[in-house]
């Protein structure tokens, strides 16, 4: 029997433990998640408005093929254009990227969410000298070593990749919010 006893006794203990810190968990996240929800809605709104300024609202994202798209709206509810988030492929992994395109299929920003290239090099595509060259572009983006084009932009020096990166997840943005939308 007291073999019984020290087995029981712990694990007992050891669930009861288990259970009270289960609960609390549980009881916090449910206090913590409108709030969290709340911040995550506004910080979210806002990288919307730096890549689309002039934006009053924006509407109801939609996702397909692993784009998002978001209608960006005047005072009115008019749609003004669309912020779209692309995923390329990088030097260092996946860059995530915010472009604002409005109705005549013109960059009005670029923001890069999230990437894993290298400093100093490729994770200079963050910098905004960097992604003020895109406003104004329209589809069929292409990087330029030398000296670019109307429709085309400077490559990072060092990070050719990263900026084809960039551009091609610009021009994908392009694409999606194109078509029907445009116009």
């Amino acid at each position: 029997m007291s073999k019984i006893k020290e087995f029981a006794v712990p694990t007992f203990v050891l669930t009861l433990i288990c259970l009270i810190s289960a609960f609390l968990l549980g009881m916090t996240n449910e206090i913590t998640a409108p709030k969290i929800a709340e911040i995550s809605a506004e910080n979210e709104k806002k990288a919307r408005q730096v890549v689309f300024e002039s934006a009053a609202s924006f509407g109801e994202t939609t996702e397909k093929d692993g784009i998002s798209l978001t209608p960006a709206l005047d005072e009115n509810g008019a749609t003004i254009g669309y912020v779209v988030v692309t995923v390329e492929k990088g030097y260092g992994g996946d860059i995530e990227v915010m472009t604002g395109v409005d109705t005549d299929g013109k960059v009005t920003g670029v923001d890069i969410l999230s990437h894993s290239e290298t400093a100093g090099l490729g994770a200079n595509a963050d910098k905004v000298t960097f992604r003020d060259l895109f406003k104004g572009k329209t589809a069929g983006v292409t990087v330029s070593k030398d000296a670019p084009g109307e429709n085309s932009i400077d490559a990072l020096t060092g990070a050719t990749i990263t900026s084809r990166a960039v551009t091609k997840a610009v021009n994908a943005a392009i694409q999606a919010a194109g078509g029907e939308n445009i116009g």
